[in-house]
Parts: structure tokens; sequence; C-alpha cells
């Protein structure tokens, strides 16, 4: 398994925007699958976006357009440029990882908190 922090979060006005970050530790990151799922209040675990070790994405339809996962295999490095935000995006932002062969992410970073109000 991979251990993941991840930083970015906060409070943001409708419309703003905001960059998630999540670092990995020394493992061979690069064939790592990564991704950002959300917890919303009284909302289940959803999957953001997810990036392949070779750069192939995927997006949720609610944030297609409004957000970009990307990842800098060099430094171990995986972001979620968030823009257009709305208050329904407010969730708990976690960042996971797994090796291709899993078949559900099995490494998780503590979450951070991103908030959408006025």
């Amino acid at each position: 398994q991979v251990q993941l922090v991840e930083s970015g979060g906060g409070l943001v006005q409708p419309g703003g925007s905001l960059r998630l970050s999540c670092a990995a530790s020394e493992v061979p990151f690069s064939l790592y699958t990564m991704a950002w799922y959300r917890r919303g209040p009284g909302k289940q675990r959803e999957l953001v976006a997810s990036i392949t070790g070779g750069g192939t994405t995927n997006y949720a339809d609610t944030v297609k357009g409004r957000f970009t996962i990307s990842r800098d295999n060099a430094n171990k490095m995986v972001y979620l440029q968030m823009n257009s935000l709305k208050p329904e995006d407010t969730a708990v932002y976690y960042c996971g990882g797994k090796l291709p062969v899993a078949t559900t992410f099995d490494s998780w970073g503590q979450g951070t908190q991103v908030t959408v109000s006025t």
C-alpha cells in the first residue's frame, strides 16, 4: 500500500477555485492508479476522478468540465484542480491509490475538507 497525505482544502465561495494536492510515500508511484473521492454531508462516498499511471483520466458526470485531475510521477504527487465550485461540491475529499491488478482502491489519505459557501 501507498501512504497518502492530502492538502489544499478550505472554504471558498460559489464559483471559486481550489487545488487539492496528494503526496505519496516512497513506492513505485507511476504504477499506481490514483483517484479523488469525496463524501458529502449525509451522502455516500463517490468517485470524483481517477488517473492511471499512463495518464488516462475518468470523471464523474457531476464534475466534468469543472475539475481536472493530474499527476507528477517524478515527485509522487496527484492534484485535483476544482473550478466553478458549487455548494453541492462541499465534502471531505480523499485521495486514493491502487495497483492496476486491484479491483478496489486500498490506500487512502486522511481527507481534506472543502466547503463551498457564501
